[in-house]
């Protein structure tokens, strides 16, 4: 079989998977929506209802920690709820100012000394050295594969960016003969998942520094699993997934509001009396991570559903699949998405003044956003007060679905 194939022998049917991407401190709401689901009555005391995990980002942590904890579902999703709203900005980065200064002259050197010494020296804005020696304390990833050898768990995926290809790794730690593939920018290989995979899935660019991963045969430097993962559903899928419950982290109503507001200042010829402010630099960066960490579940759900309507005018039933004359046969894959009732952006700008000095005094340097626009605040905003409101937005969230989710878990 060519290494291009994607590998399907000895695949379970029927199985459920939990899809989650996010982007630093936003992954506080899937925490909420996950504890929610932990206390449902039917589900409370069994192990964690989901065959695949498959995670980018703050996605990867949540998902390793439910898949190491996942013998009693309410105990896995009260613990990482638990440790999301105790989450300190000290415990993910350094926030002291000499941390601060170290790469301010770092930077200042590459650009004054690089004629001799060369560059390159900064390797990101934030160290987050504190991240890994957290996770290595509270992820037992001995777990994962107690969860695997006990039958609870087919597969645990963690996807990451290798800063080199460029190409989106999906490191797989499951079952023996679980699915592979190799695409043109997609690559999965086996693995035994460790810390270092969780945090390079994290590793959000330019903001932390990239982490050397064991690709099979040597070493690689991989960054954000979001950057390049444009399909979210994709590794569930492609492992098998028959349901897929992912969890968002966009607000649609507040997307809708804001571009409504951008349209209403159209006009046939630019005039700088109708113009909004400039947007700073700050603001840039937001956009740039919401393209990274928000847009790309949206549009695979879209194409997803389009597949499925696809294969069933082929024919195709809930459990069958069809063979329409593609590479690899097709079936119906049933999604169901949990996404925030609230916007994030906008609790970030009230409570901006909780955030480090240090990095605060960084963030103002780059210009006060719209607050409604205040996203790259709600990545790195680490504070209790902050992760308690998105945990509490993500329970209230899923309690107004319970049943539905409910019923899709049992199905």
């Amino acid at each position: 079989m060519s290494a291009h194939e994607v590998r399907q022998s000895g695949v379970p049917s029927n199985l459920t998977a939990l899809a989650l991407t996010a982007g630093g401190a936003r992954g506080a709401y899937q925490a909420g929506v996950l504890k929610r689901i932990g206390e449902i009555p039917a589900l409370r005391e069994a192990p964690a209802p989901f065959d695949i995990i498959a995670g980018a980002s703050a996605g990867a942590i949540n998902g390793a920690a439910l898949a190491a904890r996942g013998e009693r579902l309410h105990e896995a999703t009260s613990h990482l709820a638990a440790l999301w709203s105790a989450l300190s900005a000290d415990q993910v980065y350094r926030t002291d100012l000499r941390a601060l200064a170290g790469n301010v002259g770092r930077l200042l050197g590459d650009a004054a000394l690089r004629p001799w010494l060369g560059a390159g020296r900064m390797q990101s804005l934030l160290d987050a050295a504190p991240l890994k020696r957290l996770l290595e304390r509270e992820l037992p990833v001995a777990g994962i594969r107690r969860a695997i050898a006990q039958g609870r768990l087919y597969a645990l995926a963690i996807t990451a960016t290798g800063y080199h290809s460029g190409k989106s790794y999906t490191f797989i730690e499951g079952r023996a003969h679980h699915p592979l593939w190799h695409k043109s920018r997609r690559i999965a290989l086996p693995a035994t998942i460790t810390v270092d995979h969780v945090c390079a899935s994290a590793a959000i660019p330019l903001v932390f520094a990239p982490v050397a991963l064991n690709t099979g045969g040597t070493q690689a430097w991989f960054g954000d699993g979001a950057m390049r993962l444009t399909n979210p559903l994709s590794p569930a899928i492609r492992l098998g997934a028959r349901r897929v419950l992912a969890i968002g982290i966009r607000c649609s109503a507040s997307e809708k509001e804001l571009t409504e507001a951008e349209l209403a200042t159209h006009v046939d010829s630019l005039d700088a009396r109708r113009l909004p402010p400039r947007p700073p630099l700050s603001q840039i960066c937001g956009v740039f991570l919401n393209a990274i960490f928000l847009d790309h579940l949206d549009a695979d759900l879209d194409h997803l559903r389009r597949m499925n309507e696809l294969v069933r005018a082929y024919g195709g039933s809930e459990s069958q699949a069809v063979d329409v004359q593609v590479h690899e046969p097709m079936r119906v894959v049933e999604p169901l998405v949990v996404s925030p009732s609230e916007d994030f952006a906008d609790i970030a700008s009230q409570l901006v003044s909780r955030m480090p000095r240090s990095v605060r005094f960084m963030l103002e340097t780059l210009g006060s956003p719209d607050p409604k626009s205040a996203d790259l605040t709600s990545y790195l905003l680490f504070d209790p007060e902050y992760t308690r409101a998105l945990i509490d937005i993500g329970y209230r969230d899923a309690h107004e679905r319970c049943d539905e989710i409910e019923a899709f878990l049992r199905a």
